[in-house]
């Protein structure tokens, strides 16, 4: 059977190009921009200047394309986040899981942002970023700590990645990739 659903993936491929656009938002510095690079030319920047507004990049995986809306995360900027989500495939929430601080804010914008009935149904992508730096949360935490098993609107999943190792990247993107929606 392996081999039938690989042609007949193979023979929807010539017919069917997937494709999906995202929004990541997050606080500032939690590494929406370093993930967008990473995903792009599979390259980190240990020099990143912080998104002012709004950046949009494409992306082409396979027989996916990727828009991705990468949103900037300081306070000023959050009140645009709602905008850029409404027709998306996938809110993608990027956490800085090495920084207990601002935890509860990233928790709240969150929860916030869920809220607005514009947005009901999106599948949301939480990402735990910076798990390479000491003190950094585990998926269980993080999952207690953003108040993930509260949300029942929509389908949840969490990946615990780190951009400077490219850890978990490609589950990221595979579970993207499922997540696209096919136009002929």
């Amino acid at each position: 059977m392996g081999l039938w659903e690989a042609f007949l993936n193979w023979l929807r491929s010539l017919f069917f190009k997937q494709e999906m656009e995202l929004s990541l938002i997050g606080l500032q510095n939690a590494g929406k921009t370093s993930l967008v690079n990473v995903v792009a030319t599979g390259g980190y920047s240990e020099d990143m200047i912080p998104t002012v507004g709004f950046n949009m990049k494409k992306v082409t995986k396979g027989n996916v394309t990727i828009k991705l809306w990468d949103l900037g995360g300081q306070p000023r900027f959050r009140s645009m986040w709602e905008r850029y989500c409404r027709a998306v495939s996938a809110i993608v929430y990027v956490v800085d899981a090495a920084d207990p601080d601002n935890l509860s804010i990233s928790r709240n914008e969150l929860h916030d942002l869920l809220s607005k009935p514009s947005l009901n149904g999106i599948p949301l992508l939480v990402l735990g970023n910076k798990i390479d730096k000491p003190g950094a949360l585990s998926k269980q935490a993080l999952t207690e700590e953003m108040g993930l098993n509260s949300i029942t609107d929509r389908e949840v999943c969490c990946f615990m990645i780190s951009c400077r190792n490219s850890t978990n990247i490609d589950s990221v993107i595979d579970w993207l990739v499922k997540h696209s929606k096919s136009k002929s």
